[in-house]
């Protein structure tokens, strides 16, 4: 019988005592998961406005953690046509006088000949070799591009460094050419060979498009704005760049000039800038902790406590903060700035939150900036003066570690074997170099033509182009060119370790510089121990992997080629380093947040496999009611089919007794 059939025998039994009776098996059940899942949701909710008020304090410790942000400085310049920026992580306080009396130009040549048209004159065949700088292009002239415009078309098409066009001067077309790059090292001289049109340097044909700065006027290109690099003197003392900007002259100082004149450069510790980080550390703290009163505090005055109120996961955070927070930082027991405290950071009691005094933290920062770094940023204190701090990893524990060296790092090394003369001529036939620095880097050098008095005024030249070369300017590297004790030559790479190296890769009549029999010496990575365990080499870098001990990541550069015992390095753990850490560690995959959080969504997990199992329950109670009842109904059915034909035959008695009783 089906369920809308319920009650046709009885009348008693319908679907509606079915539903009636359904829900009240379900109500108690359903009414205790509902209150499980509001409850565990609203714990998840809580979770998360902890989780992320606990995160945003990760943020301003982080830039306290590095110590190059406690060094914040700004400079001034009065000259707006001077200007200055700083890097913090290198500069310094000091005042500056600077004059400057040049500004970088890049080079402009312009062709003597007029020609009547751009796209059909014949300029000449054969090849034009540009040099500029350390480059050297070679342009083919041929039948496709014999035009004004064609040449222009392959001088830009070349990347030679130069830019070429073509103007209508309103009598004719010139080609006007201009270096890419300003500065006397990288000036323009363009030769040429294979001229269809006379011999090389007649000013006939393609020739009328050479130029070198001993060229006669009229002779070829003629030079319209001459190279210039840019000079400016600090405190008296004259610098020079091929470019408007002056970089690396002071520390952390960057000058970038618009024109010439006078300055005073000031450079001062900003103070405020740190406070203001500080600042931001502490109001994201007190925001952390009002978050917690709101969500663990107790109301004394009504009695009640709040969702987490007594939460072991709350009570473990706010233990392990404050225990960072206001302890004396190890390795700084003897030091002028211990805690917190000490740079006006302190704990309000009644509140839990955190009080900042900026005057008595920028006092202490301008007085003992090496504490107030230690006491925030990670740090390390060498007792040797030529070892250097570089970086911890994340096992390495505070604590003093031994440095012992067994090799120091050295520089690769090109070395003549002959030495340089007095009195060289250079000329068309000497003056090419080329260089391969660190394995990588292709240095090509093109010397300046004439005769070198010393052979130290020719070594003066070859540093020059040197530390004008692009190519090294790329890399980040450099080459020191001297002369030994025995009066050869020697160029030493910059860099450190196993990859520095300088070899010769050509040289135009060798034996000039007596670099036709040289000695090549490769560089040595540094090697030793660290808190008397076997340490790698990278360079001048000496460090620990994983896995050994207390000390395991940190890393120390050795400068100097001293061996044996180097000191050792005491490595300080900041506030901020530490509390970063700690932050990280609440929120991370195995941190107490996650682990909390994780736990209540297999609480969700469970309460809806527990309402799919009371959903199956009630369905199979209902199925069992329906059928109990239908059976009920119909035996209901049955028996009152009885009464009404048990009643039609006594009715139908009823008149045959009253006539037997006549």
């Amino acid at each position: 019988m089906s369920i809308s059939s319920l009650g046709v025998g009885s009348g008693v039994l319908t679907s509606d005592l079915v539903d009636q009776l359904v829900a009240a098996e379900r109500k108690p059940t359903e009414n205790r998961l509902t209150q499980q899942t509001q409850r565990s949701e609203a714990l998840l909710s809580a979770y998360g406005k902890l989780r992320s008020a606990v995160t945003e304090l990760r943020l301003p410790m982080r830039q306290l953690s590095a110590p190059d942000n406690l060094k914040a400085f700004s400079a001034t310049s009065s000259n707006e046509a001077i200007g200055v920026s700083v890097d913090s992580t290198k500069a310094n306080r000091g005042t500056y006088s600077v004059d400057v009396t040049s500004l970088a130009s890049a080079q402009a040549l312009a062709s003597n000949d007029v020609f009547d048209d751009r796209d059909s004159t014949s300029v000449g065949q054969g090849t034009l070799t540009l040099n500029v700088g350390d480059k050297i292009t070679n342009i083919t002239i041929d039948s496709s591009n014999d035009t004004l415009q064609g040449l222009a078309n392959a001088i830009n098409d070349s990347d030679a460094g130069v830019s070429a066009g073509v103007i209508d001067t309103g009598s004719g077309f010139q080609l006007v050419l201009s270096a890419d790059e300003t500065g006397t090292a990288n000036a323009v001289s363009i030769s040429v060979s294979g001229d269809s049109g006379g011999t090389d340097t007649d000013a006939e044909g393609l020739s009328r498009f050479a130029f070198s700065s001993g060229m006669d006027a009229g002779a070829g290109l003629q030079q319209t704005i001459a190279a210039t690099d840019a000079v400016m003197k600090i405190n008296g003392v004259e610098i020079t760049r091929s470019t408007n900007s002056f970089e690396n002259v002071i520390d952390g100082l960057t000058f970038d000039i618009t024109g010439t004149g006078t300055s005073t450069i000031k450079v001062e510790q900003n103070l405020g800038a740190v406070s203001d980080r500080v600042q931001g550390f502490v109001s994201k703290f007190n925001a952390l902790q009002s978050t917690i009163d709101g969500l663990a505090g107790f109301n004394a005055e009504s009695g009640r406590g709040s969702l987490l109120t007594g939460d072991g996961t709350i009570r473990g955070i706010q233990n392990q903060l404050r225990q960072v927070l206001t302890r004396v930082v190890p390795g700084l027991e003897n030091s002028s700035v211990r805690s917190l405290a000490d740079v006006g950071i302190t704990t309000n009691f009644e509140t839990g939150g955190l009080e900042f005094d900026r005057t008595k933290f920028e006092e202490q920062l301008k007085n003992n900036p090496d504490d107030v770094t230690a006491l925030f940023a990670e740090q390390g204190r060498a007792t040797d003066s030529q070892v250097e701090f570089v970086r911890s990893g994340t096992a390495t524990q505070p604590g003093s570690y031994d440095i012992n060296v067994t090799q120091a790092a050295s520089q690769g090394n090109l070395l003549a074997n002959s030495a340089l003369a007095d009195g060289i001529v250079i000329d068309g036939s000497n003056d090419e170099l080329t260089l391969l620095v660190n394995g990588e880097t292709s240095v090509s050098l093109q010397l300046t033509q004439q005769t070198y008095t010393t052979a130290q005024d020719l070594v003066d030249e070859i540093q020059s182009q040197l530390n004008a070369n692009n190519a090294l300017n790329a890399a980040g590297t450099s080459v020191m060119a001297e002369l030994d004790g025995s009066g050869n030559l020697s160029f030493t790479s910059s860099k450190y370790g196993s990859e520095s190296a300088v070899s010769l890769t050509s040289a135009e009549n060798a034996a000039t510089f007596g670099l036709d029999s040289v000695t090549n010496t490769a560089g040595v990575d540094v090697a030793g121990t660290i808190d008397g365990r076997a340490a790698e080499g990278d360079g001048q870098v000496l460090f620990l992997g994983s896995g050994n001990g207390d000390a395991s990541g940190l890393q120390a550069r050795i400068l100097g080629n001293a061996t044996g015992s180097r000191g050792s390095i005491t490595f300080i753990e900041g506030v901020a380093e530490r509390t970063v850490n700690l932050v990280s560690s609440f929120v991370g995959a195995d941190g107490a947040l996650e682990s909390r959080t994780d736990s209540l969504n297999r609480e969700l997990e469970q309460i809806q496999e527990s309402r799919v199992r009371l959903e199956e329950r009630i369905e199979s109670y209902r199925e069992r009611l329906v059928s109990q009842f239908s059976a009920a109904d119909s035996l209901i059915s049955q028996l009152n089919s009885t009464r009404d034909y048990v009643t039609q035959q006594l009715a139908a008695l009823a008149p045959q007794n009253n006539r037997n009783n006549r």
